[in-house]
């Protein structure tokens, strides 16, 4: 029988390197913070009645003006088409977005808005990180600080001066649109974390008293739940209780000054969780790798080898 022509080949190194680059390119890049969540939609019961379709016609050009602006505004309101077929149109991104964000924030909620609420003639859709709304022009909108939705948290605290310091804590975020003039201030204090967030053309003073009515909403509709979120018409307040302290949170037991000193939790969840992910996926991206490796053959040198088993 004849000697085989075939030898076990090393992998070359630039090969595993390139396969350990890819990995933690995807581990480090694939993911982002979670703010295009549906929160909740509104949608009026009134239909498009409109056989031409020139108020389709206006309601897609409202879309591509408003998802264009968001590459560069927080806010931006503006109207589309004339006569019948005329349609109003805002959005809203929280101060804490970047642009780009912002804009993709509010280029997923026209879609959503055709899938939810079908042809209404008046439909506001709220995402974790932004809002959309639009209405045929004249129709009869709610009141600044009417309550649109409400998320009360399913816990109660137990114990005694909970109250009290919740108080406190909602109190920093009327402080804080005051101070900071944009309608966003984002914080805590002594294990509260507060957001609120007005519409941008709401003035500074309608801006502190549509957060204390949210916030006095936060507490009569929600009693002491340890977390809460009240959506009115032109503002919104969340805040949540962490026992041992608002995670990321490095300032004193005091308020944080201002929005730029606040701590984005929902930020800090999503970078741990995606943190945890990305260490999934390069593990199974090692074991790949491993797999391929043993395909092979074994090297006399088997370094490469043993130290993927290491990190694994």
């Amino acid at each position: 029988m004849g000697k085989s022509n075939h030898q076990m080949t090393t992998p070359k190194p630039f090969f595993v390197i390139f396969l350990l680059l890819l990995c933690f390119f995807f581990a480090n890049f694939g993911f982002s913070a979670d703010y295009t969540t549906l929160v909740y939609k509104g949608c009026a019961d009134q239909k498009f009645q409109d056989p031409s379709g020139a108020s389709s016609q206006s309601l897609q050009n409202l879309f591509d003006s408003l998802t264009s602006q968001s590459s560069s505004a927080k806010f931006y309101k503006t109207g589309a088409g004339q006569g019948q077929s005329a349609i109003n149109g805002l959005f809203q991104c929280r101060g804490d977005l970047s642009n780009d964000d912002c804009n993709n924030c509010v280029g997923k909620i026209p879609g959503m808005a055709r899938r939810l609420c079908g042809e209404a003639i008046a439909v506001r859709v709220q995402l974790t990180g932004c809002y959309l709304s639009y209405e045929v022009a004249g129709f009869k909108q709610a009141g600044t600080t009417e309550l649109l939705f409400k998320i009360c948290g399913s816990t109660q605290a137990s114990g005694a001066g909970f109250s009290d310091r919740l108080d406190t804590a909602l109190g920093e975020i009327a402080k804080g649109v005051s101070g900071n003039g944009n309608g966003f201030y984002a914080g805590g204090y002594q294990s509260v974390y507060v957001l609120g967030q007005c519409e941008g053309d709401l003035a500074n003073d309608n801006c502190v008293d549509c957060v204390k009515t949210a916030s006095q909403r936060a507490k009569s509709e929600c009693g002491n739940s340890l977390s809460a979120q009240i959506y009115l018409q032109q503002c919104y307040i969340s805040y949540t209780y962490y026992p041992n302290g608002v995670p990321g949170s490095t300032s004193s037991p005091s308020s944080s000054s201002s929005s730029r000193t606040g701590v984005n939790t929902q930020k800090t969840v999503a970078i741990v969780l995606g943190g945890l992910v990305g260490v999934g996926l390069v593990a199974a991206c090692l074991l790949f790798t491993r797999s391929a490796l043993k395909k092979q053959g074994r090297s006399k040198h088997g370094g490469s080898l043993h130290y993927l088993t290491f990190l694994i």
